[in-house]
């Protein structure tokens, strides 16, 4: 359970002292689990009265994670849907980020991930290790050789059936949240192709190209194909199937099956010139393949899904 306290006149200067009176446990602040306002507070932070300190519970007990690839100088993990790519405001240990630093026996500032999924989405997501394989990831994705895969279930199908979604992706009023044409609006390009549709639902097959915020959901709500279970941007929380039996969808319908970089230079060590070709892959979850099924979809689809895009 997470505590709230706010700061009066006389409880402290510092951010520890809020801790203490709130009861928080001794490791709060060290887990990253204690926030002044909507920033994550840390050891010797001042305080002053009318700040709002939230202390969160610790989360427990926390599953492994699968690693996917780990070597010259990048860790690739499997995500689970859930949890959160980095420590929020929910969850700092039990981030990905931090289960994987546990995996591989690194402490969390030394794993950077170069792509984030959402909460509520599963698959592939790659951190880097040092320096300089950030930097290779960075030109390697700037130069086209980091291609990301998806599949996505979808409330409709969008039209036409294959295609890019190319609508500017700016800021929500809702700052957790984005819109096309928002505030700062940015150039966004999604590759997409219907693989498969029942009377109630669409697989697709996704391929971002750029990294904005939520582009996936964005664009394909945008295209009037919200997915499943993506209650921010429209996609149905529930579907009711002809047998009357109603389908609830706990998670966004959204998953990374792949993350393939090519032609990159070994970024383990400074000056690496070896070459490395990074080819991690997620399997589809469970839950989504149940989902497709109950849905009337056909198994064979997720096969078909793995296809390469092309440009539309």
């Amino acid at each position: 359970m997470s505590v709230r306290w706010v700061v009066r006149s006389g409880d402290g200067d510092l951010v520890d002292d809020i801790v203490a009176l709130a009861g928080g446990d001794a490791r709060a602040l060290d887990d990253g689990r204690v926030f002044i306002g909507r920033v994550r507070a840390k050891r010797g932070d001042a305080v002053r009265a009318g700040d709002d300190v939230q202390v969160h519970a610790p989360a427990g007990a926390f599953a492994a994670v699968t690693i996917l690839h780990h070597g010259a100088g990048v860790l690739a993990v499997d995500k689970p849907a859930g949890i959160s790519t980095i420590p929020d405001e929910r969850d700092a240990e039990g981030s990905l980020l931090h289960r994987a630093a546990r995996a591989v026996g690194v402490e969390p500032g030394k794993l950077h991930p170069t792509s984030r999924l959402d909460r509520g989405v599963s698959g592939v997501v790659l951190f880097a290790e040092s320096a300089r394989a950030r930097e290779l990831l960075r030109d390697a994705r700037a130069g086209g050789r980091y291609v990301r895969r998806y599949v996505a279930l979808a409330s409709k199908a969008p039209a036409p059936p294959s295609g890019t979604w190319n609508a500017r992706i700016g800021r929500a009023r809702d700052p957790k949240k984005r819109t096309v044409n928002g505030r700062d609006p940015k150039g966004a390009l999604t590759r997409y192709r219907t693989v498969a549709s029942t009377p109630t639902a669409t697989l697709l097959a996704v391929e971002p190209v750029t990294g904005r915020t939520h582009q996936i959901r964005v664009h394909a709500s945008h295209a009037g194909a919200a997915l499943l279970g993506d209650r921010d941007y429209g996609g149905p929380r529930t579907i009711v199937l002809p047998s009357g039996k109603v389908l609830s969808f706990g998670r966004v319908a959204l998953h990374c099956t792949r993350v393939s970089v090519g032609d990159v230079a070994d970024g383990s060590a400074e000056g690496g010139t070896s070459r490395i070709l990074i080819d991690a892959s997620s399997p589809i979850p469970d839950e989504l393949r149940s989902w497709w099924r109950a849905l009337g979809g056909d198994d064979a689809a997720w096969t078909a899904s793995g296809e390469q895009l092309d440009d539309g």
